[in-house]
């Protein structure tokens, strides 16, 4: 984990993702985002994403957010490098680069059928 994480009212702090497969969907994090990921000795994974500051859970059970209502994306450093990595590790891109012009934005869904965005700051 890179810091500890800010504490204060309102803040969005943990998610609960829906997986079919808790091992595949925490490596695909881990690989394609670099998330820290923490095991129990149950088979749960829990994550600290990659600036340590929102952390969550993958659970089963769940029909997976597969279609855009609340979309949440993740800042990348490269959209292109990462939909690249997206794709090798089992995720589908299914909003390439461009539409959000000129943000740099894209949507995938992850192992398990979560729709997801990524957005790179334009610095």
């Amino acid at each position: 984990m890179a810091n500890e994480p800010t504490y204060g009212n309102g803040k969005i702090c943990y998610v609960e993702v829906p997986a079919i497969n808790i091992a595949q969907s925490a490596a695909f994090f881990q690989k394609t985002f670099g998330w820290h990921i923490r095991h129990d000795n149950h088979g749960n994974a829990s994550f600290d994403d990659g600036v340590g500051q929102v952390s969550g859970t993958w659970v089963t059970g769940r029909k997976p957010m597969g279609e855009a209502g609340l979309l949440i994306s993740v800042m990348v450093d490269d959209a292109v490098a990462t939909l690249e990595a997206i794709t090798a590790n089992g995720g589908t891109v299914t909003q390439p680069i461009g539409k959000d012009h000129p943000e740099i934005t894209a949507h995938f869904t992850d192992p398990a059928g979560n729709l997801w965005g990524i957005y790179q700051h334009r610095g």
